[in-house]
């Protein structure tokens, strides 16, 4: 998992001095000044004609394999051919971070004409899941990416064995029986305070009777815990990589793909690299946290006499304002908090994709946040941006209004239906057009309307115009009916203000979103709108008092159980996906995920469908607000 430096504060340049190294007394004797010319008035500066409202030009999005740290690994390694892995365990979810690794790892090879292996890395029986298989696959595939092969770390057991025989007939390996509290103190104590580091009592056993202890590890004479395989290091060595690790363990639990054959199974320090130089990997590239692992890595090749594939570390991704560890994470859907690891709150990659985030915007983010070897901590606002500039360009527009009340025009008839013609995008013509009704009776937001106006308010209240995006002229409300219980607005009543023909149109000063009712046109179409809020309160949720689960946001899920849409939501998702990019561009029209249904919701947001979507009832979650501050109060 992987991230960005923090920005380093620059001096401001001083300002260059004319003749410095000049001696004061060399100076010239000043002339006397002439006297001022008369001041000619100044000429009127031309007025600023605004520049067009156009999206930035996308990034490239190979600019992180063309500079910085992976342009150097490449010309450190520049092989003939570029074979990487991304070598996740089956036993969670992917979450944000790991959409960095995915990047990098098969991205490199696909920059330099290369191969990336999805390996799984299964060595632990205890806690892998074929859910787990599944779902990293998936979302290999959701962000665009083919592995070259699926493999497993427990295809190699039968080899990784082999060498660990080897390893203890070189003498580079023992059977341990200490117990773990032994083991840290030969290490030092927890923290390297208990005292100086000394060797296992068992270092030295002859080297046959280590591999007859092996043996009978597997052949089941001992159980967990009751003895190891430990690697012959280098005590003396200050990296604790190299304080003869673990390679073999014994594990009483059937594998999901090896059965009962096994009880004992390979650490990963010990199976990552040889697995590695099994599929010929030129570059192993992996998070930071893995740079002291390189001395053991490359320690075990060479002590095996295999091939030696190069290591190298960059800084993981790390999102501020949320929890990744799994373990948190369960606790969150164990205790219903969240609906379940695809909730849109959550940071996984089943979240993100549920919560309508296309697979093209994470790559674009990790793109432009780029690699090095620091630690990107990034705050969730500056995810959203960078969302939110992928979606602008990507994505149609369409009217939603969350809490919708009617209002009538009372000198429109009955029967009248106006076709109004909506751009699904106003700045790409490609995106199309569609019609939607404008009737006697429209829905607006229930924010739209006052009963009272004000000088600063600019929507619709008594006596007030207002216009309705894209319909000819504007509205004025005229009266309003309320709920004798709740005190709530049920009806606002207006007129048409078309002008009397030779009459000047006077332009509104506001444009809103509406929804026409027209029966015949199926218009409005009704929706549950999920409003997704950040699911903690503040920026680091284990530093809050009590813990993360004491900073739960209460208002993280806001729901619209009564919003109307228009009708183009028909034909959006028709020919959805919406962006056809990344992992999602193979989808046919028609036939995409209901997350690949994405909109613009004029003046409120970007939303996607949810597969909670069911004959005619329509589900919305939103994606980003419309803007970062749109939380704020406005006209």
């Amino acid at each position: 998992m992987d991230n960005d430096e923090g920005s380093r504060p620059q001096a401001l340049p001083e300002r260059p001095k004319e003749d410095q190294n000049k001696s004061k007394k060399d100076k010239p004797a000043k002339a006397p000044k002439p006297p001022k010319a008369p001041k000619e008035p100044k000429p009127q500066p031309a007025k600023k004609e605004k520049a067009p409202n156009i999206p930035a030009a996308p990034t490239d999005p190979n600019s992180m394999f063309k500079e910085g740290f992976l342009k150097s690994v490449h010309n450190e390694k520049p092989s003939e051919k570029i074979i990487t892995r991304f070598p996740p365990e089956p036993n969670g979810f992917l979450h944000i971070g790991h959409s960095k690794a995915i990047a990098i790892n098969f991205g490199f090879a696909r920059y330099h004409d290369g191969v990336c292996y999805l390996r799984f890395d299964d060595t632990n029986p205890e806690a892998e899941e074929e859910k787990y298989f599944t779902a990293i696959e998936d979302m290999v595939q959701w962000l665009g990416f083919r592995p070259y092969q699926v493999t497993y770390s427990s295809d190699n057991f039968d080899k990784l064995y082999d060498l660990a025989e080897r390893l203890i007939e070189k003498d580079g390996a023992y059977i341990c029986h200490c117990a773990d509290t032994e083991i840290k103190l030969q290490k030092g104590g927890e923290k390297g305070t208990a005292g100086p580091r000394y060797a296992c009592p068992h270092r030295d056993r002859p080297t046959q009777e280590s591999l007859t202890e092996f043996r009978a590890m597997k052949d089941g004479k001992y159980k967990p815990r009751e003895a190891f395989l430990r690697m012959k290091q280098d005590l003396t060595d200050g990296n604790p990589q190299m304080w003869d690790l673990a390679a073999y363990r014994i594990l009483e639990k059937p594998h999901h793909r090896t059965g009962d054959k096994w009880r004992i199974y390979p650490t990963y320090d010990f199976t990552h690299c040889l697995c590695d130089s099994f599929e010929n990997i030129s570059h192993s590239l992996c998070t930071t946290e893995f740079q002291l692992s390189r001395v053991s890595y490359e320690w075990l090749c060479d002590a095996v006499d295999i091939y030696k594939p190069m290591q190298r570390e960059y800084g993981r991704l790390n999102l501020t304002g949320t929890v990744l560890s799994k373990r948190k994470l369960l606790k969150l859907v164990e205790e219903k908090y969240v609906r379940g690891w695809d909730d849109p709150r959550l940071y996984t990659l089943i979240g993100l994709r549920r919560r309508g985030i296309p697979p093209g915007a994470i790559l674009s983010f990790v793109n432009e946040l780029g690699v090095s070897t620091a630690l990107t901590n990034i705050q969730i606002v500056r995810f959203e941006q960078s969302v939110r500039r992928y979606l602008e360009q990507t994505v149609p527009r369409l009217m939603l209004v969350l809490d919708p009340i009617p209002v009538i025009i009372d000198n429109l008839p009955d029967d009248y239906v106006e076709d109004i013609e909506l751009p699904f995008s106003p700045k790409d013509p490609s995106f199309g057009t569609h019609i939607v009704p404008f009737t006697k009776t429209v829905y607006i937001d229930r924010t739209d309307f006052r009963e009272e106006d004000s000088k600063d308010f600019f929507r619709l209240a008594p006596g007030k115009a207002v216009g309705l995006l894209k319909v000819p002229f504007p509205i004025k409300a005229t009266s309003f009916e309320k709920d004798s219980q709740t005190g709530k607005v049920t009806c606002v009543h207006a007129t048409y203000e078309k002008p009397e023909e030779g009459t000047a149109f006077k332009k509104p000063k506001t444009y809103i979103q509406w929804v026409g009712c027209s029966p015949k046109h199926s218009s409005p179409v009704a929706a549950e709108v999920r409003i997704f809020n950040p699911l903690f309160k503040s920026e680091n949720p284990d530093a809050a008092e009590g813990g993360y689960l004491s900073d739960i946001n209460p208002d993280s899920e806001e729901i619209y159980p009564t919003a109307m849409i228009e009708t183009g939501i028909k034909e959006v998702h028709r020919r959805a996906p919406w962006p056809a990019e990344a992992g999602e561009k193979d989808e046919k029209a028609g036939k995409a995920g209901w997350e690949t249904t994405r909109f613009q919701g004029l003046r409120v947001g970007y939303f996607c469908s949810d597969r909670d979507t069911e004959g005619e009832k329509v589900v919305l979650n939103r994606i980003v607000s419309l803007k970062e501050d749109a939380g704020k109060g406005g006209a």
